[in-house]
């Protein structure tokens, strides 16, 4: 009696799958085709992106393939394109990378770009800062070393992240403005920072031994 049941159970279930095939089959077919054309074009996106992608890349490595030949306004022409048009990763990279590539011809010109990413709100803290930093590297030779502090000292706290770079540019400007007691105490944080890369704290020793020195009188 048991598979009499059974039988009878099983026969009833394929007569409701088959009555709700009937009534619902031109559902089941439409979602079913959406579904394979939804994946079907989320292959086709991610293959699309993908390209654009490694063109831009490929854009990108050509700049800096420029620059190391020394073709700058090739470089250049190339990096504004990209910082205009770029997906945001890249777009970042070439505005910095731009900015460097016109700062080598005219520094005022290149610390304005950088003043430009330093203002931009849009950037990541961090980002900023280093935008910050590059614009007074390239002011060294144009600021008076008051006007230099001013711009990099927030930088060159304990906790900054860029504070070494800062600190050794805040110590040439000072130097080159004679002011070695300025000069020593920066050049004095750098060495003490137990933080401080090897290579830096070698030049720094260099600089150390100029202020030591004092100022170089000469005789007429």
């Amino acid at each position: 009696m048991s598979d009499i049941f059974r039988e009878i159970d099983e026969e009833v279930r394929r007569e409701k799958a088959a009555a709700i095939w009937s009534k619902y089959s031109n559902v089941f077919i439409a979602i079913a085709v959406i579904a394979v054309v939804g994946v079907a074009g989320w292959q086709f996106w991610q293959h699309q992106e993908r390209q654009k992608a490694e063109a831009v890349g490929a854009k990108f490595e050509t700049a800096l393939r420029a620059a190391r030949d020394g073709n700058g306004s090739e470089a250049e022409s190339i990096l504004t394109e990209l910082s205009a048009s770029a997906p945001a990763g890249y777009r970042q990279l070439a505005r910095f990378r731009l900015a460097g590539e016109v700062g080598k011809r005219d520094p005022a010109a290149g610390a304005t770009a950088f003043d430009a990413l330093a203002n931009d709100g849009a950037l990541e803290a961090s980002y900023r800062d280093l935008a910050r930093l590059r614009a007074g590297l390239l002011r060294v030779d144009l600021l008076p070393y008051a006007e230099l502090r001013k711009a990099l000292e927030p930088l060159a706290t304990p906790a900054g992240n860029w504070r070494h770079s800062a600190r050794e540019a805040l110590g040439i400007a000072a130097l080159k403005g004679n002011l070695y007691e300025d000069a020593g105490r920066w050049f004095d944080a750098i060495v003490t920072d137990a933080e401080t890369p090897a290579s830096l704290r070698q030049r720094v020793e260099l600089y150390l031994t100029l202020v030591r020195g004092g100022a170089v009188e000469t005789k007429n």
